[in-house]
């Protein structure tokens, strides 16, 4: 067995749960922005993962088995449109005092970032029992 390449599986999925943990971040303070540096109300971003099949090679030069990754494929705009609420008083109020907020809800956020931070401490926590087996390996020769 490899434990090196499990490592290197799991430190990949490490690194997309992070970057989908920022992305909800960004998600969720900008969830009151009305207007960007575009002029417009902010569109939630979304993260999208993409597996990545990669050929292991062992210490004799032989192929094994696919390593299966993970990867950050997208990050892309949500289209769908923000709500409307009245508030003539905004500066972003159009001429019937209506102004579109940002397609963020909250509620989803905090669903996508506990689902984020629950995965990220997953993939920790193979991580870790990963070196405490290597940890016992190297005592066994001892």
């Amino acid at each position: 067995m490899d434990i090196l390449a499990g490592i290197a599986s799991t430190d990949s999925a490490l690194t997309a749960q992070r970057t989908r943990l920022d992305v909800i971040a960004q998600n969720i303070a900008n969830a009151h922005t009305t207007r960007g540096p575009d002029g417009l109300p902010y569109q939630r971003r979304v993260v999208s993962f993409e597996s990545e099949m990669q050929k292991s090679q062992n210490a004799f030069g032989s192929r094994g088995a696919g390593l299966s990754t993970v990867r950050v494929s997208e990050i892309s705009n949500d289209t769908t449109p923000g709500q409307r609420i009245n508030d003539p008083s905004s500066p972003d109020a159009d001429a019937k005092g209506m102004v579109t907020m940002p397609n963020v809800n909250l509620a989803f956020e905090m669903v996508d970032l506990i689902t984020a931070s629950r995965a990220y401490e997953a993939n920790l926590t193979v991580a870790k029992n990963s070196r405490q087996m290597a940890m016992k390996t190297l005592e066994i020769g001892k």
